[in-house]
């Protein structure tokens, strides 16, 4: 139980820290630490890679999703090869990539199992506890239903 506490907040940390440094469509470590910014939003944090039909299939309605209920929900992807720098700056205009892709895997930092399979999404709730993970291409109306907005 001791260690489920521990990683939430790790968790919290990391995504209030990401909430503060996303102003652009990729986004490193950041700085900071607001609790306030991540509170009433839902995280998710979606593994893809180029090389994954599924995930690039997924993309638009992880646009959709992360527009349509901006305010609500923060959508970061994370590159499951590591590409960095201006190489996943190209792949995220390439791909119409909308929402904020991390440089960093946050996977280690979350005490979380990397992902075996693609896509794959992290689902963490308003109170930053990991609500679901998601294996396989999702659609708008799945993250709806999983997060309960509308």
């Amino acid at each position: 139980m001791k260690i489920i506490k521990t990683a939430r907040r790790s968790l919290l940390a990391f995504v209030c820290i990401l909430l503060l440094a996303c102003d652009s469509q990729t986004a490193g470590k950041g700085a900071g630490l607001n609790l306030p910014e991540l509170k009433g939003q839902w995280v998710l944090i979606n593994y893809w890679a180029e090389w994954c039909k599924p995930c690039l299939q997924e993309i638009p309605e992880l646009n959709a999703f992360a527009r349509d209920q901006a305010g609500k929900v923060r959508v970061f992807g994370v590159n499951f090869d590591g590409v960095e720098g201006e190489a996943l700056k190209a792949l995220v205009q390439k791909f119409d990539i909308q929402f904020t892709v991390l440089e960093t895997d946050p996977a280690s930092s979350l005490e979380l199992s990397r992902p075996e399979v693609l896509p794959a999404t992290f689902v963490i709730d308003p109170e930053g506890r990991i609500a679901q993970r998601l294996i396989g291409p999702q659609t708008r109306e799945d993250l709806e239903r999983v997060t309960a907005l509308k």
